[in-house]
This record gives structure tokens, sequence and C-alpha cells, in this order.
């Protein structure tokens, strides 16, 4: 078989119990309940570098889900996010156990001042030798913003020309700050850093201020790796200029091509090449030894699914209280200010809340691809040709074993076929997806920013 196109895979999680396939963590096999567990994360860490895989993607909220019925009656009860951990703490201790995994963290722009934030992930990059990656996020949920003493979330596109200014400082700070030769660690001469190579950040932006250096040397990558998931028409635009990889949620490989191709006509548009990005879609498998097996684990795996709490974690999404609808009514029948592209695909394929209940068999929305190593393989290949993808994040089901019957069972598949690799490249993450080193590239908004 000729090689074909290498495959970028993720494995999607959170810090915590429930993440998007709802209910599984009541399986007398799931193992989700000991997230607090130090030993739970460097487990996965192994278990993910031992499959290959480019990166473990850490989700986040600063919120809890209260639309769905008006509270968190479902929420709390089917742990729905909730509890929800800090994502960047997990990094060091699963950066320690291995050498060639990933780690994408989602941290809300809205959470901390640019200015400490650069710190924070400067030195998670330098922890990690160029490992790191952040997953910008401008905040959906109103609970976040009232929980930090704000009347609500700000407007839609508001919250993405913040994160452009935040965007903007940051670039000043990781790449302008200190020049890459001002760090000499010399003994002999008394000088670790040379004054001369730090120069004083000034920004003022709509949003934000600093005058100030940058407390951290430079790191192996300067910027992390930038993720992003926005798919409205400003989170486009916002991810044209921005990101390196682009998660989209897509029920569909015609609903992906769609989409990757409009991300792809931004990017041009913003004086980048296309392939400077690479589109990620959200994905659920269910993989077995054989065709039977895998079907009836999927069987197993949604007896003790909650649809109820995946309808609570689109309520969330949307902004819509699905709870105050009809069965047949018409899920996009509202208008909200949190992810709008969840309400504009729902009114395009004309979804009812009976039809969403059909979709979260196992309690959540992603495509489910259910087979053994070469079906599951053949599957994902179609996606990436059809759909027109580079990648995959792969949700989590039943835990641990989701995850190791994937690496023993589907890796070796998709190795076989020539998309997923053999070996990690050397180099820091960055390099490692697209192989022109560890810096931004020319072309890129942070790529040559200066001081002021």
């Amino acid at each position: 078989m000729p090689p074909r196109r290498e495959m970028v895979l993720n494995a999607f999680t959170m810090n915590c119990v429930g993440h998007i396939n709802h209910g599984l963590w009541t399986h007398p096999r799931d193992r989700s309940c000991d997230y607090t567990r130090l030993d739970h994360w460097t487990g996965l860490a192994r278990t993910l570098e031992a499959g290959l895989f480019d990166a473990v993607f850490i989700a986040d909220i600063a919120g809890v889900y209260d639309v769905y019925g008006g509270g968190i009656d479902v929420t709390a009860r089917e742990a729905v996010q909730l509890p929800v951990n800090e994502p960047t703490l997990l990094v060091p201790a699963m950066a320690a156990v291995t050498s060639g995994l990933g780690f994408g963290v989602t941290v809300n722009i809205a959470g901390e001042h640019p200015y400490t934030f650069a710190r924070r992930l400067s030195t998670l990059d330098h922890l990690t030798s160029g490992r790191i990656g952040w997953n910008i996020v401008t905040g959906y949920l109103d609970s976040a913003a009232r929980a930090v003493g704000l009347d609500g979330l700000a407007q839609h596109d508001t919250r993405y020309d913040r994160a452009d200014d935040c965007l903007d400082l940051l670039y000043k700070l990781w790449e302008a700050s200190w020049d890459t030769g001002a760090v000499r660690r010399d003994r002999a001469a008394r000088v670790y850093a040379d004054p001369a190579g730090i120069r004083a950040v000034h920004h003022a932006g709509p949003f934000y201020r600093s005058d100030g250096y940058h407390l951290a040397e430079p790191s192996p990558q300067r910027t992390p790796v930038l993720f992003q998931a926005g798919a409205s028409g400003r989170g486009q635009r916002f991810a044209a200029r921005h990101a390196e990889c682009v998660f989209i949620s897509a029920p569909d490989k015609e609903t992906a091509q769609r989409t990757v191709r409009s991300l792809r006509r931004e990017v041009e548009a913003a004086g980048r090449e296309p392939g400077d990005v690479k589109i990620l879609v959200g994905i659920s498998v269910v993989v077995g030894d054989t065709a039977a097996q895998a079907r009836d684990r999927l069987a197993d795996y949604a007896a003790f699914a909650s649809p109820e709490a995946g309808l609570a974690h689109f309520s969330a999404g949307s902004g819509i209280d699905l709870s105050r609808h009809g069965p047949d009514d018409p899920v996009g029948a509202g208008t909200g200010n949190a992810i709008q592209s969840n309400t504009q695909a729902a009114s395009r394929l004309g979804l009812t809340k009976r039809d969403l209940l059909g979709q979260l068999a196992l309690g959540g929305r992603y495509p489910l691809v259910v087979g053994d190593g070469p079906a599951v393989a053949a599957e994902l290949d179609s996606w990436m040709d059809e759909g027109e993808v580079d990648g995959f994040n792969l949700t989590r089901t039943v835990v641990p074993e989701c995850w190791e019957d994937f690496v023993r069972i589907a890796v070796p598949a998709l190795q076989e076929r020539g998309i997923h690799k053999r070996a990690y490249r050397p180099g820091t993450l960055r390099h490692r997806l697209f192989g022109r080193g560890d810096a931004l590239p020319p072309g890129h908004a942070g790529a040559g920013v200066g001081a002021g």
C-alpha cells in the first residue's frame, strides 16, 4: 500500500469524572473517579506514549453547567464536568514519565492577566522540553463570568476581540522580550543573562495593558503550539490568524469537509499557507478484537450511558434550556450567547430534542466508530480522505480500557494502513507536528513581533 498522509492523534480528556460520553463513570470497570490520583494520570501518559499519540488534549471549564432545568441537579448527579480540577498541574507529572507525548492544555483567557499567564506556559514549555500546547478559549458559560464577579459573559464577538488583544500581548512577551542569545550562563564572567538582550514590553491595547519584562527566559518553543476550537465566523477568523491546530465538531464527513474548506479559505485570506493549520475532528471509538466483540462492548457501554446528561451538556454549550423543549421541538429554536456553532448546526440539520437523544447512545454527540482494528483504521482513514481532516481528538469511554484497547488493537492497524507513525520525531511538539523547527513559522501573527 502506498504511504498515506500521517494523522495527528490526540487523546481528548479532562481533569474530571465525566467529560464527553456521560454516565460511563458508573460502569463497573471504569476508573474515572480516580481522577484525583496522580498515578491515574501518569498511567494514562504511559499508555498514550506507547500508542505514539501526539498529545493528550486536556479540556477545561471555569464554571458549571446550570442551564438545563435552571440548575445543577443533573450536572451534579451525573458528574457532567463537575467536579473539575485544574488542568495544567497534571502536565509536569505526565511529562516526567514520558519523552514523546505532547500536552495541550485548555486555559480561558479571562482566567488571569496575560503577563502572569505567559510565565506559566513558558515554565511548562521548559519542564516538558518543548512539548506544551495551549488551547485558547474565550469562555461560553455565564456561570463562569458570574463566579468571578461579572454580570455575565461579554458578547460572543467581543470575547474574540479580547482574545486578539491577549494574544498580541502574549506574543510580545514570548517572542520579543528576550533575545535568543541573552542567556549566557557564564560563571567566570558572573553573567547569567545579558541585560542588553532583555527588553520591556509596552502594550496598550483595547483590553489589556502591560509594561514589564517577561519573567521567564526563552523556552524551547517560546510560544506554545496554539490550539483553538471556535467554528463560528468570528471564531474562524480568529483561528486563521492565530491557531496552529483547530479542533472541530462535525456529525459526518460532509460537514467536516465543509468546515475544513471554510477554515482553509480563512487561513489563506489571513496570508498563511493552508497547511499551516492542522484540523482535528472529535470522534469516539469502540474497538474490539473482532467486529462482534466491538458491537457487544458498545451495547455494554450504552447500558450505563446517560443521554439526559448529554442534554445538560448541550444546553450549556448552546445556552438553551432543553428541559423546556418537547420531544419534537427543534433544538436550534432559540438564541444564546454561548457556542454559536452548536445552535447553527442544529438548525441547519433540523434536529429535534428526540433526534438529539437518539445521538446520545454513549452520552455524547461525537461521531462513533465501532469495529475491529482494520475496520476502525479504514473508517478513520475515510474521515481524513472524505472529511479532509488532519487527525482526531479521540474521546474516552470506559477508562482506562478504552485507551488500552485502542493502543493494542487500533494502533497496529493504523500503522499497517500507513496513516499512523511508528516512532516519534525528535524535537519539540511544534516540530513533530509540522517538521519545520521549534519556532512559529513566517506568516504567523506572532512571528517577528516587537516588544512595543
